[in-house]
């Protein structure tokens, strides 16, 4: 990759590429890249002119030497950054938006009045078709009104006001399905362009490798709180997998040897291997397109009541239009009302509003799968936090390994680590990290791994049945004993830390102690959320009531619950809401899933368990706690907005028709007002709502 610096601060570089203008895909390839890299915070690649600004920290040295190494061959990029391409949505609609005010322009300075005319009535007809077939329904909606408006001005010979009637509708439309499919890009783009990792099944055993090495034909392993990576067929074993994302089923559905499974669907129980039928990319990204525009969990009851509304409406008008020309005989004041109706700037800017703040929530790197969410959010006075991987860091250490029965230090580790890495959770990602760090290298020595959510993993080695996990499950479900005469070694473990029990056929071998730091930003985080409007905080754990009450002190939490299962979790969220409150469950494991799935709104850690992040409708970042904040912000502003917008379009409209009835007004000045009045509410509709002193960290 050749370039040359224009302009050069500390932290922001500019960069001119000497091939010069790019292609879209190119600049598709090159954006990835670069916001990929972890010194770059944000990057924007300019196709056009061959141009890129790059904001990052650390070496400006180490940035160049990273985009020398650019290629816009590099196969394992492009299998990764999806065809389909925002940058060229926006450069489509941009074009049909310059076409389409060039065209009208064009028409009424140069076309004489008899051709423009004809070309307006030409214009005319898919608005009075689509009029006629809500009538033949039996259903009285905008459509009827538009035709109804369109129809009476070319009958009076008014094409002028016609032709500003369908340039300002074909104008709203335009933006409203631009933003609409930008919105459902962007969101779909964040969820597809995951760099994940699978296990691989191959002859010398499960391979854990990048997502792009995997092609048509290979094995992969899926175990419980796995998310599937890729379509393909089950090659052996059985489980319950989750499909509701995919085809909207409520309940598991049992796959076993020949059946279907889909990427993006997510295994409850059970284990399968997967032989693949479609390889990662642009399939995968199409695929969750298709999903999230067939989901009714994009539409918030907001644009839902808008719709009705709207609807609703349009009897009214038609009817006043005909008692004001009964009341007057006159045809203008009664036009004036048809030509002003309160339908098509509450049937725009409320979906706009929606979707603009969805798309805003994502550029904080906030993935909303729904509008009603956002709508949930804003209305929510109870939220419930997991601690381990939310309140606390989501990469706890390992402390200390204490073994028991003079059994060695890193040969526990090694096991320990071999067991947890199949089922990543923060603290499972401990272990296997200390294993790392200390050169503590395995092969897969043991037999089927079970993973008991919310107790620990169960495997053998050799004859010897090994268990791993929490207190409850490794002492009193799998009733293992502490060696004799170390009783005294086994009370004395530090309490300050996280336990993690080790048990070897029977006996307790070692306690691996992990250190769980809390988030230094979190006692602020609950202080911001009560501001926004947060009335109860809550903190459930696994953890013992000790470990729970000092965590819970520290925080600044209303109430604690300490020792949980996923099932009590699940039960209190749904307590809560038979109470009436709003509920947000905030979690990153797979044990929080059923209380992810049972709140008003779920919101996952996107670096936690997958099968979290499956079932939450939101998923924020490790380590940002305060884009909890900014989303809550983001969604009290939406609802502001939605608010301003129905009090304007009520006001405004309704101003335009009383001084249409009084004469005032002119039928094409009303028109043209409530048109431009249309127009302006759905521009701003689309603006960010947090203002720059608004926003949080």
């Amino acid at each position: 990759m050749r370039f040359t610096v224009k302009h050069d601060i500390k932290g922001r570089i500019r960069i001119h590429l000497t091939r010069g203008r790019l292609s879209v895909r190119q600049a598709d390839l090159f954006s990835f890249y670069l916001t990929s890299l972890p010194q770059v915070t944000a990057a924007k690649v300019y196709e056009r002119i061959g141009d890129a600004a790059i904001t990052y920290t650390g070496s400006k040295e180490d940035l160049i030497a990273e985009i020398l190494r650019f290629s816009f061959d590099d196969e394992e990029l492009n299998e990764i950054v999806p065809v389909t391409s925002t940058r060229e949505l926006n450069q489509e609609f941009q074009e049909k938006l310059v076409t389409k005010c060039l065209t009208r322009c064009l028409t009424k300075i140069f076309l004489p009045a008899p051709v423009r005319a004809v070309w307006t009535a030409i214009q005319s007809v898919p608005f009075v078709i689509k009029g006629i077939r809500k009538l033949a329904g039996r259903k009285l909606e905008v459509e009827v009104l538009d035709a109804t408006a369109i129809t009476v001005s070319m009958l009076r010979c008014d094409f002028n006001t016609a032709g500003s009637v369908m340039f300002l509708l074909g104008i709203g439309e335009l933006l409203e399905d631009w933003t609409h499919k930008k919105s459902v890009s962007d969101l779909a783009g964040s969820m597809s362009l995951n760099i994940e990792r699978v296990w691989q099944k191959t002859e010398d055993g499960e391979v854990l490798v990048p997502i792009s090495d995997i092609k048509e034909g290979d094995l992969v392993s899926v175990r419980v709180g796995s998310v599937i990576p890729l379509d393909g067929i089950v090659d052996s074993g059985e489980a319950m997998v989750n499909q509701a994302s995919m085809t909207g089923e409520s309940e598991p559905v049992r796959k076993e040897n020949g059946m279907y499974v889909y990427a993006g669907t997510a295994v409850e129980e059970g284990n399968l291997i997967v032989r693949v039928k479609k390889a990662a990319g642009s399939t995968r990204f199409e695929r969750i397109v298709k999903m999230i525009e067939e989901s009714e969990k994009l539409k918030s009851s907001l644009e839902t009541k808008a719709s009705g509304l709207a609807d609703a409406l349009v009897p009214w008008s038609l009817g006043g239009t005909i008692v004001t020309y009964l009341l007057t005989r006159n045809v203008t004041k009664a036009i004036s009302i048809l030509m002003v109706d309160f339908s098509c700037a509450l049937k725009l800017a409320m979906p706009l509003s929606v979707l603009s703040a969805m798309r805003e929530a994502s550029s904080y790197k906030m993935t909303v799968k729904g509008g009603s969410f956002m709508e949930a959010v804003a209305e929510a006075d109870t939220i419930v936090f997991d601690k381990t991987g939310t309140l606390t860091k989501a990469q706890p250490m390992v402390a200390d390994v204490v073994t028991f029965e003079g059994r060695d230090r890193s040969e526990m580790l090694r096991i320990a680590a071999c067991l947890e890495e199949h089922f990543p959770h923060s603290m499972a990602n401990a272990v296997v990290a200390a294993s790392r760090e200390r050169g503590l290298v395995h092969e897969e020595m043991h037999s089927k791994v079970d993973y008991i959510v919310a107790h620990g993993i169960a495997s053998h080695i050799g004859e010897d049945k090994v268990v791993i996990g929490s207190y409850h499950f490794v002492f009193e479900d799998e009733q293992c004993v502490v060696p004799e005469g170390e009783e005294e070694k086994f009370e004395a473990l530090p309490a300050e830390y996280s336990h993690l029990y080790l048990a070897i056929a029977g006996r307790l071998a070692a306690v691996i102690c992990i250190e769980d730091p809390l988030r230094p930003e979190a006692p602020e985080v609950m202080k911001e959320l009560r501001k926004l409007g947060i009335k109860k905080i809550v903190m459930m754990t696994g953890d013992s009531e000790r470990t729970a009450r000092a965590i819970a002190a520290r925080v600044g939490v209303d109430e604690h619950h300490s020792e949980v299962l996923p099932e009590d979790k699940a039960n209190f969220v749904e307590a809560e809401k038979n109470a009436g409150h709003k509920v947000i469950m905030v979690g990153d494991g797979i044990n929080d899933s059923p209380a992810l799935s049972a709140a008003n709104v779920g919101i996952a850690i996107s670096e936690g368990a997958e099968i979290a992040r499956e079932i939450a409708d939101i998923t924020i970042s490790e380590d940002a706690m305060f884009q909890l904040v900014t989303l809550k912000a983001i969604s009290n502003a939406l609802m502001r907005r939605v608010h301003r917008n129905y009090r304007f379009v009520i006001s405004f409209n309704f101003g335009l028709i009383i001084l249409g009835v009084m004469g005032v007004l002119a039928p094409a000045t009303s028109a043209l007002l409530h048109n431009t009045s249309t127009l302006c509410i759905s521009m701003h509709s689309m603006t960010n709502l947090l203002k720059d002193e608004e926003k949080k960290h």
